[in-house]
C-alpha cells in the first residue's frame, strides 16, 4: 500500500474568483490570531468585497499559495508595500509564509515596507528572519484597530 505525497506549494497570481477564498482565509486567520492581532474590524461580506476589489484594481498585486487545490495563504503587494501576508492557521509553521515573503522580495528587489502590529510577535519574528528592520513605531492612532504598530523595511537601508 502506498501513500500519496502532497504536491509542491504553488505560488500564483490571484484570479478574480479567488476573492471569496482569500476573504475567508483572512477572516479565519485574524480570528485565530487574537491576541497576537486585534480582532478584525469588518464583516465577512465586507472582506469578500474588499479582497475581490484588490485583485482587479490594478494597484495591488495579489498572490496565493496553493497546495493540492487548497489556498493556504496570500500576499498583497503594491509598488512599495507588502499590504498583507496571511497564512491559514492550520498551515502556519510549514514554510508558506516564508515562500510568500521570499516571492515578494524577488518581485520587489529594490525593497518595500510593511506595517505589523506590535503584539504580532510571530509575524515580527518571520520578518526579522528575512532581513526586515524596524524603522518606526506608532501608538496605533493611525490604524483602524487603534493598536500599536511597527513599520519594517527590507532591505534595511531602504
Amino acid at each position: 500500500m502506498s501513500s500519496a505525497t502532497p504536491t509542491e506549494l504553488l505560488l500564483r497570481p490571484a484570479l478574480p474568483d479567488d476573492g471569496p477564498l482569500i476573504a475567508a482565509l483572512y477572516t479565519a486567520t485574524r480570528a485565530a490570531a487574537v491576541p497576537h492581532m486585534p480582532p478584525a474590524m469588518h464583516t465577512a461580506e465586507e472582506d469578500v468585497t474588499h479582497f475581490s476589489a484588490l485583485i482587479v484594481d490594478g494597484e495591488h498585486e495579489t498572490w496565493v499559495a496553493e497546495q493540492d487545490g487548497r489556498v493556504l495563504g496570500f500576499a498583497i503587494l503594491t509598488a512599495t508595500w507588502l499590504d498583507g501576508l496571511y497564512v491559514r492557521p492550520d498551515a502556519q509553521g510549514r514554510g508558506v509564509g516564508t515562500a510568500l515573503l521570499q516571492l515578494a522580495q524577488a518581485l520587489r528587489p529594490d525593497g518595500f515596507g510593511l506595517w505589523v502590529f506590535e503584539s504580532n510577535t510571530p509575524a515580527r519574528a518571520l520578518y526579522e528572519r528575512h532581513g526586515f528592520v524596524e524603522t518606526e513605531r506608532t501608538d496605533g492612532s493611525g490604524n483602524e484597530e487603534k493598536a500599536p504598530d511597527i513599520r519594517m523595511n527590507w532591505p534595511a537601508d531602504r
